[in-house]
């Protein structure tokens, strides 16, 4: 009999988490944040205790999987909302290369040493460093390669990649302007001839490596 309880929660528990992980939405696996990951393994473990011990009543484990469905689902929300709440949840990239000069004080912040990003470089089919215009650790731990290409660009920051985010969740981002020797006011006045007059209606500007805009509005 225990035998059969344990088959028929085996059953049960492995339909109830495909559910629960497609309301916590699609996302690669190599590509889970550190809250993804975390709630995963804990409902993992739920999940195999519920299975271990029939005579622990299921419904007490099903609670825990619920509530670190819940915790996730709200946490992704405020993350949409809030580009704070998204860098503190899922963290931000880091410029760990940049114009062919490997910024080591970023890499020790990072705990992300050079056997890691030599592994990384070779993955990304790059040879020598110095063919790297940016090299970008992202939050997923994956580097994110762009090498030196020719431009033609009336933007005078050699160095841009080849999407600039300008605007994030309706706010300027004065530190990414800066570095195209760019202003806010600038911005503001390529977006009135483009038809966009109020920043915080734009959830995504970015500027491309011809000086072109994209601009993604917030669904009314």
């Amino acid at each position: 009999m225990e035998y059969y309880t344990i088959v028929l929660r085996t059953i049960f528990v492995y339909f109830i988490l495909i559910g629960v992980f497609r309301l916590m939405g699609k996302r690669e696996i190599g590509k889970l944040s550190v809250l993804d990951f975390v709630v995963s393994i804990m409902i993992a473990e739920l999940a195999v205790i519920s299975i271990e011990d029939p005579k622990v009543p299921m419904l007490k484990h099903l609670i825990g999987i619920v509530v670190l469905l819940l915790i996730q689902i709200f946490l992704a929300f405020l993350s949409l909302k809030s580009k704070k709440v998204r860098e503190i949840v899922d963290g931000k990239p880091s410029i760990i290369i940049e114009n062919g000069h490997i910024n080591e004080s970023e890499m020790k912040k990072q705990r992300y040493n050079f056997d890691d990003l030599l592994t990384q470089l070779r993955e990304n089919n790059v040879k020598n460093v110095t063919d790297v215009e940016f090299g970008i650790l992202e939050s997923t731990g994956k580097l994110s390669v762009i090498t030196k290409e020719v431009r033609d660009s009336d933007i005078p920051y050699s160095g841009l990649p080849l999407v600039f985010p300008v605007i994030l969740d309706g706010k300027i981002q004065e530190e990414h302007l800066k570095k195209l020797d760019k202003t806010s006011l600038w911005l503001r006045q390529e977006l009135r001839k483009m038809g966009f007059r109020d920043t915080k209606k734009i959830t995504l500007c970015t500027i491309n490596k011809n000086g072109t805009l994209y601009v993604d509005q917030k669904d009314e």
